[in-house]
């Protein structure tokens, strides 16, 4: 099942990455209820779902990676 997984969506992004993906996203969001309180604050959903799942599509079309080299 893993397998099919990152067949289906592989891995590119680095924990580094990832967390301060999630970060962002989280302090973005954070905008809709604290804050300003403004919708522009849902463009933090886009961050934080590509950082929780460990893929993102932008890398993926420019075929860019920021896991480290598996050998």
């Amino acid at each position: 099942m893993a397998s099919l997984v990152n067949t289906l969506i592989p891995r590119n992004e680095s924990n580094l990455d990832r967390g301060l993906r999630i970060a962002l996203g989280v302090g973005l969001l954070a905008m809709v209820f604290v804050g300003p309180k403004t919708l522009w604050g849902l463009v933090g959903l886009v961050p934080l779902v590509t950082g929780i799942v460990g893929s993102c599509p932008i890398y993926r079309m420019l075929g860019m990676s920021t896991c480290a080299v598996e050998r």
